[in-house]
């Protein structure tokens, strides 16, 4: 049975969709869709879209075309696109209204390639699930439609796993794991910074290996990049953050391609120089303070271990927020949350409706929380607790981000410097 979600964090899959082919160069998606679809889907992301949300071609189905079918107007609107949109890739993107009707999109992509456009459809309406199956959803289709072998580059890694918009720092958080990789002599392909866009989603066939930073997040594609190009992969279950888990991080990977033991330690102790000379400035500037975190597993795992790990934060609460169906994935998150190095594990919660959200928090059993990192939802919730809380997960409604990140050693910085400027 069916039931209402309180402020869900993202969108239907069109969401993710969307958000994951406008953040990429070179890729144009068209929506068959309502015409309320484009801005409904922005927002539910928070403008992630390179393309800007309401700019993306739309065909705003109306009545008519719910009762005799929408097709030719949807081929109207993919030429109108090819004319005026600057993209080398067009993927149609399936509505709910679209998807009730039946409208055969993947006909309409067939007849324009034909004609020698490079148009896609990728034929899942927008209820068959959320933001995060959208970014699987758009690998699978890419891999199946798109992609092609490519000679394999080992030195080359495919960076997974950071979705645009429901982690507002992935711009910043992708340039700060790439230069970390490339200081290791590899090339990346992260497919959303450096200007990076359709010729790096084809060269991801010939990769050493695919890297995915996320808890639960990529199982599908990961294997289908393994079952038809042979790419291994790795998972890093939980955004690294600081001295411990980048270099851990760093060694995960090393360990994976086989890398020059010399030139990783090299990396690794410059880094680490780097980073605690600055550090050692802010010593005790956040000691003692007790943890919430609230948000995405991928920001919670983060976030909570650095802080813990590395920083002597006690954590008290961990909620996870996205909706996870497998045993396994709730499991692996746990045991990230559970493994710290000199504390006790923080009570750990799988809740995706803020008002339950909003019911742990204020129970009173977190009275004694004096640091909270959450969401713009949260803000409201935090304030019965005299606390301090800072906006850091999705949804940020009181910052503006451009690269911003709190990943790896240079990300822990700037997460400490936020912090503090916020006490």
């Amino acid at each position: 049975m069916s039931s209402i979600v309180q402020n869900p964090r993202g969108g239907c899959v069109l969401s993710g969709i969307s958000a994951t082919l406008g953040a990429m160069k070179g890729f144009c998606p068209v929506f068959h869709a309502g015409p309320g679809c484009t801005m409904q889907t922005s927002a539910a992301t928070t403008a992630a879209n390179e393309l800007g949300g309401v700019m993306v071609p739309c065909s705003n189905m109306l009545e008519k075309e719910v009762v005799f079918g929408g097709i030719e107007k949807l081929r109207t609107t993919v030429a109108g696109a090819l004319e005026v949109m600057d993209a080398e890739i067009f993927v149609i993107l399936n509505g709910c209204t679209s998807g009730v009707i039946g409208d055969d999109v993947e006909s309409v992509a067939n007849e324009f390639r034909e004609k020698g456009e490079k148009v896609y459809a990728i034929d899942t309406p927008g209820f068959q699930g959320n933001t995060e199956l959208g970014y699987e959803v758009t690998w699978n289709n890419l891999i199946t439609q798109v992609i092609e072998k490519r000679e394999r580059n080992e030195k080359l890694v495919n960076l997974f796993g950071l979705i645009p918009g429901l982690d507002k720092f992935y711009r910043g958080n992708l340039e700060e794991l790439s230069r970390i990789l490339r200081r290791l002599g590899l090339e990346v392909n992260n497919f959303f910074v450096d200007g990076q866009g359709v010729e790096n989603v084809l060269s991801s066939s010939g990769a050493a290996l695919n890297i995915i930073v996320h808890p639960w997040l990529f199982e599908g594609p990961a294997k289908k990049y393994e079952e038809k190009f042979g790419v291994p992969y790795i998972r890093v279950a939980g955004l690294p953050i600081g001295d411990t888990d980048t270099t851990a991080f760093v060694r995960q990977v090393a360990e994976a391609l086989n890398l020059d033991k010399k030139l990783v330690d090299e990396v690794i102790a410059d880094e680490q120089d780097y980073l605690y000379r600055y550090l050692e400035h802010g010593t005790g500037i956040l000691g003692w303070k007790r943890l919430a975190v609230v948000g995405d597993s991928n920001s919670v795992i983060g976030m909570t271990r650095y802080l813990s790990n590395d920083y002597s934060l006690i954590p008290k609460l961990a909620i996870v927020t996205e909706p996870l169906f497998r045993d396994s994935d709730k499991e692996r998150i746990t045991e990230r949350l559970s493994s710290l190095t000199y504390c006790d594990a923080p009570d750990i919660h799988f809740i995706s409706d803020q008002f339950d959200i909003d019911g742990v928090i204020r129970s009173g059993k977190y009275d004694d929380v004096t640091l909270f990192l959450g969401s713009s939802n949260d803000r409201e919730a935090a304030s019965y607790l005299d606390t301090m809380f800072y906006e850091v997960t999705f949804p940020i409604t009181g910052r503006f981000i451009f690269n911003k990140t709190v990943a790896g050693y240079r990300g822990a910085l700037s997460l400490i410097e936020d912090l503090f400027s916020n006490l």
